[in-house]
């Protein structure tokens, strides 16, 4: 008998792939998929600004909108829900609101908390609306990472996406203009009876280097 030392964690993590193919007219309740946004509320952010925002979409006629604007690809009408994963161009100027709290405990005194409010606003808005457009796709993008991961520990599977048209997604959604949609998630059940083997991963000496290039 062999036994493994893999952890759990690595099981996970080896066990996450993106599906392909999901089992149509399977349900996801509305409080699974909050009580996984519940843990992903925690993924890293810069300035801890919380950039990304997640558009749960489940009815199937808005549902087949999405599919529309994303080239009718079957994985988005066969799945449970398609969540919509935007980040805020906009996110710094929550900056005051977001640390209030810590100025109310008394961790940060009037001074600190005004110091560390400008010094946020003033670095995004000297760097610029490419950055600003960068930081938000890059921190939803950290966001949506932790949430598939979390998805397949509650035994439902992912697929990311990015083969969508942006813009007729933001006119079937209502999406404001500061946010910026960084990818799709399609959520489901996936249907394993195509399923092919893992693709080619790269070891370790392909894509890592230390200290230079």
């Amino acid at each position: 008998m062999t036994i493994s030392n893999e952890s759990s964690f690595e099981t996970l993590v080896r066990g996450r792939r993106s599906a392909a193919k999901f089992i149509p007219g399977i349900e996801i309740p509305d409080k699974e998929i909050e009580d996984m946004l519940s843990l992903t509320k925690f993924a890293p952010s810069a300035f801890n600004l919380q950039h990304a925002h997640y558009l749960v979409v489940k009815d199937e006629q808005v549902k087949l909108q999405v599919y529309e604007a994303a080239s009718k690809q079957y994985k988005v009408k066969s799945a449970s829900a398609v969540i919509v994963v935007l980040g805020n161009t906009e996110a710094y100027k929550d900056a005051a609101r977001i640390n209030e709290g810590l100025m109310h405990l008394g961790i940060l005194n009037k001074q600190e908390y005004d110091m560390t409010v400008s010094s946020v606003e003033q670095f995004y808005e000297q760097r610029g609306d490419v950055f600003k457009r960068e930081e938000a796709i890059r921190n939803a993008s950290l966001s949506a990472m932790l949430f598939m991961l979390i998805a397949k520990d509650r035994g439902w599977d992912t697929c990311p996406m990015i083969g969508f048209d942006p813009e007729a997604l933001r006119a079937a959604l209502h999406i404001p203009d500061n946010y910026v949609p960084a990818l799709i998630i399609a959520l489901g059940k996936e249907d394993t009876a195509s399923q092919r083997p893992r693709g080619y991963r790269k070891p370790t000496r392909e894509f890592v280097s230390f200290n230079s290039f």
